[in-house]
């Protein structure tokens, strides 16, 4: 170790296995402490950068192809086999391929994976959801299954568009849901490869969406065959400035924001009961870090949106949203979204839900994915209606800044 920069050797002396010491890349201000000795793997080409970096038992870096790591939190048994990962989370016993492009906001849960050449931004995967190749999935939450022989799928060669042509982002999709989603008992959701969603859209589980199609339409309703095909199209003129279907854009947008709120009182509330040798309190931080870039995206996007509505110019009678009135209100969402972010859910329904859930845990250990599928039906419930007050009370304040979303 004579002549190995001294970090990577601290490394080596620790138990991390660097079969090419010489090709592997620490940042000065990485931490090396908060990597861990035992069992990681660290292949030829493997780059390591930012102080925030975590990197846990068993994780193995760069397996097919050079990887860069900045700035991610990275749990047991994850393996990143090559590409860019900045600012992201990434759980339990994750794989993904070659190629990667991940960058901030997105949150990989226990078992979800990725094939090669995948690009991700502000995208959170529930655990099982399982990704083909050659995908852009940018601005989503998708939920559903509860194996990884019962997933949420999205085949290969899909991509989410998440910008408009009147320049905006507003745009992130919601396939399944958190309150329900979170407990691991859902329908999965299936799109088919060589397609496309037209972001922001809803999807309810259990869904198959046939290959080929582009969505443009919400489906709220469960079990349904979709396929959209050029024979059934829209075609009309695009006039700059008119926002079509903007009470729909809205609900979605104020829908999707709840459902981050509520998934962070989950994170801080449940998951926080399951802290331990496999899940610690520095994965924990990335986890509620990372979420709340989302939560900031999406408000951010939604702020920008209501922004570019052109004052002087609302809609005609066929649509409930002035447009005048999004952009006079817009900065009333910054100024309620702190007591909106201290919304717990207290009341019987949490308090019943959590209790039982430490019970379980004492039972069956801490094991996230086994507690939370040996939950009886009526725990789960209550935890799903704890999840859903949160949601419908964050609904409520953002819409009731635009009376007009009531029309």
């Amino acid at each position: 170790m004579q002549n190995l920069n001294s970090r990577i050797a601290a490394l080596i002396e620790k138990g991390v296995r660097i079969p090419n010491p010489m090709a592997v890349e620490i940042g000065d201000d990485v931490n090396i402490d908060r990597i861990s000795g035992e069992s990681v793997v660290l292949h030829a080409g493997t780059k390591i950068f930012g102080k925030s970096t975590l990197i846990l038992q068993g994780a193995k870096l760069g397996l097919e192809s050079p990887a860069t790591v900045e700035n991610c939190f990275v749990g047991p048994d994850v393996n990143l086999h090559g590409g860019y990962f900045k600012r992201a989370v990434f759980l339990d016993r994750i794989v993904f391929g070659s190629g990667g492009h991940v960058r901030e906001g997105t949150i990989m849960e226990e078992r979800s994976s990725a094939a090669h050449t995948v690009a991700l931004k502000q995208t959170i995967l529930f655990p099982f959801v399982t990704l083909g190749s050659l995908i852009n999935f940018c601005d989503c939450l998708m939920a559903g299954g509860n194996s990884r022989k019962n997933h949420s799928e999205v085949g290969s060669s899909y991509i989410h568009f998440n910008y408009t042509p009147n320049q905006d982002k507003a745009t992130a999709s919601l396939l399944g849901d958190v309150p329900r989603g979170v407990m691991l008992n859902q329908l999965p959701i299936f799109l088919g490869g060589q397609g496309g969603m037209v972001g922001p859209c809803r999807m309810e589980f259990g869904n198959v969406v046939a290959a080929g199609s582009i969505i443009r339409k919400d489906e709220s309703r469960p079990g349904r065959l979709i396929q959209e095909s050029a024979r059934k199209s829209v075609n009309i003129p695009f006039t700059n400035g008119l926002h079509l279907t903007l009470r729909r854009i809205m609900a979605n947008n104020i829908t999707y924001i709840a459902n981050l709120l509520a998934l962070m009182q989950w994170y801080k509330q449940a998951r926080r009961l399951f802290v331990g040798r496999r899940f610690p309190e520095a994965l924990l931080d990335g986890l509620c870090q990372t979420l709340d870039t989302n939560i900031q995206e999406r408000v951010n996007r939604l702020i920008e949106y209501c922004g570019l509505m052109p004052v002087g110019q609302p809609l005609d009678s066929a649509h409930a949203i002035c447009q005048n009135e999004l952009h006079l209100n817009v900065s009333r969402i910054s100024d309620i979204l702190p007591a909106l972010q201290q919304i717990d859910g207290e009341g019987p329904f949490r308090d019943n839900f959590l209790k039982d859930l430490q019970k379980t845990i004492q039972t069956k250990g801490n094991d996230y994915i086994a507690v939370i599928q040996a939950l009886p039906a009526n725990v789960s419930e209550w935890g799903t209606q704890w999840l859903q007050g949160i949601v419908s009370q964050v609904v409520s304040g953002l819409t009731g800044i635009f009376p007009s979303l009531h029309a």
